[in-house]
């Protein structure tokens, strides 16, 4: 069991299964309570869908609820009222056909049924006039990146509405989670989003973990954070690098990009592979912890520090800089909590979203406290995410003066135990990752849930990019940063 990472576990031998009625008024009242939605999701069981509700208190503790639903019945949407709740319906309609009633937006996510004819009959939003026009981005794009369809409405260079349609290359994955031993789930797991190795393959480790009763360690989970925070590190870099280079500031582009190489070097000598596949592997971590590995950790730690210094500086006290971030892409507060925006995204609006602060464990021993901002805007997301390179890079400096762990092999992961219900967060450089394992009668897996922060953040994008000029989206997207695999599983 990883005491690092948030959980809640459920017993579901005595869980109780609500109603519908009763479900939707809790979780109404929950979240008019100021509790906050982690993730709703389900699954088919005959003619109902039985329906899962994470939410998480001030206090960062996580309470868990259930309905069966009838599928032909189904229940009067949220999200109207609670707009946090889009995509989780959305996805429940597309996965289970449970009929949500009244729902404002219910169209499909991934189109999981692979019916490309679907896909192009997929029922955009229109905005009317005379003067309005349309711009389609994609679904295949210019440079190197993942299928995604952006249509704009614009008056003039004015955005008034953007919609993203994504779900392109939908990969079936939590299907295929659940057709692979358990043992044997994390060279999966480490491709559910590449750029997120570290905090997917976390996650599912420690609910595995936690499932077959097995504590893996105060040092694999000293080895699994030090991994955790050089892959926010890299991605932040890189970030970084390409928002500079957006806006044709080269000095920030080729240092950002020259120091991300070094983070990703660093993890690349550590466990073999530049973005962490194969450091965490259930019962253990795989990260070479010899006194060679950690005196470079530590040399290269202070060779990022050092070189930071002196680009941010550049780059934030820059005038060009300023004036092309400054006020542009803001997403208030107020619209960051409704959306249930989370991560960098979620901070840079004044938002202090990060499970690391409830997580516990290491986390406790030597926090590190999240870094947030009130402008809302590309700027403000690009301060946070420095901020959070220096946070990240401080506190590896500590890890790195400590002596290392002793180097363990995995301890074995046994039986899985039957009738539970584990769902685990961590606080992957983008936002929370949240794994959700279910259990049968025999302790088989018998659903697997993956949430990438991505699938929250998207609408948020679509949000800050109205009122501003369509060349504007460029730089917009890049300071939110999303995952096009990580929404299309």
């Amino acid at each position: 069991m990883s005491g690092s990472v948030l959980q809640a576990r459920v017993d579901l031998s005595h869980a109780t299964v609500a109603d519908p009625q009763a479900f939707r008024a809790d979780l109404v009242a929950k979240l008019r309570g100021g509790e906050r939605l982690v993730t709703l999701f389900g699954r088919r069981a005959g003619d109902d869908a039985l329906v899962t509700a994470v939410t998480q208190r001030a206090d960062g503790a996580l309470a868990v609820s259930r309905a069966a639903v009838n599928v032909a019945h189904g229940y009067h949407e949220l999200t109207t009222d609670f707009p946090a709740l889009h995509c989780f319906e959305r996805e429940l309609h597309e996965q289970t056909g449970l009929r949500i009633a009244g729902h404002p937006w219910l169209k499909p996510l991934r189109f999981e049924g692979g019916d490309q004819a679907a896909m192009n009959a997929y029922p955009w939003y229109q905005v009317t006039g005379k003067e309005v026009h349309e711009v389609a981005v994609g679904p295949i794009h210019a440079g190197v990146i993942e299928p995604g369809s952006f249509r704009f409405m614009c008056h003039g260079e004015q955005v008034l509405h953007l919609e993203i349609h994504l779900g392109y290359q939908h990969r079936g994955v939590e299907k295929r989670l659940l057709g692979k031993p358990p043992r044997a789930l994390l060279p999966l797991v480490e491709t559910i989003a590449g750029d997120t190795t570290i905090g997917h393959s976390w996650a599912s480790a420690a609910a595995l973990e936690t499932l077959a009763g097995v504590d893996v360690g105060e040092g694999a989970e000293r080895l699994r954070a030090v991994m955790l925070e050089l892959e926010r590190v890299g991605m932040h870099l890189a970030g970084l690098s390409g928002l500079a280079m957006d806006i044709g500031h080269l000095q920030g582009a080729s240092t950002y990009g020259r120091l991300r190489t070094t983070a990703i070097n660093t993890s690349l000598r550590l466990c073999g592979s530049r973005f962490g596949r194969g450091a965490v592997r259930p019962g253990g971590a795989r990260v070479d912890a010899s006194p060679e590995r950690w005196a470079e950790l530590k040399k290269n730690v202070a060779l990022l520090q050092r070189d930071l210094a002196g680009i941010n500086e550049l780059f934030t006290s820059a005038r060009t800089v300023r004036h092309r971030l400054a006020g542009v892409g803001v997403l208030s507060t107020e619209q960051a909590r409704a959306l249930g925006v989370v991560g960098h995204a979620a901070r840079a609006s004044g938002v202090p979203s990060d499970t690391r602060r409830q997580a516990g464990g290491l986390w406790n021993a030597l926090p590190i406290e999240p870094v947030t901002c009130a402008g809302g805007d590309c700027l403000a997301r690009a301060q946070v995410r420095i901020a959070e390179l220096d946070a990240s890079l401080a506190w590896l400096a500590r890890r790195a003066d400590e002596t290392p762990p002793r180097m363990e092999a995995p301890r074995p992961l046994g039986p899985l135990a039957p009738r539970q219900l584990v769902v685990s967060i961590v606080e992957g450089w983008r936002g929370e990752v949240v794994h959700a394992l279910e259990t049968g009668e025999d302790g088989a897996l018998i659903h697997y849930k993956v949430q990438d922060p991505s699938l929250r953040n998207w609408l948020g994008l679509a949000v800050a990019v109205r009122g501003n000029e369509i060349s504007d989206f460029p730089i917009c997207n890049k300071s939110f940063d999303l995952s096009y695999c990580g929404n299309d599983l």
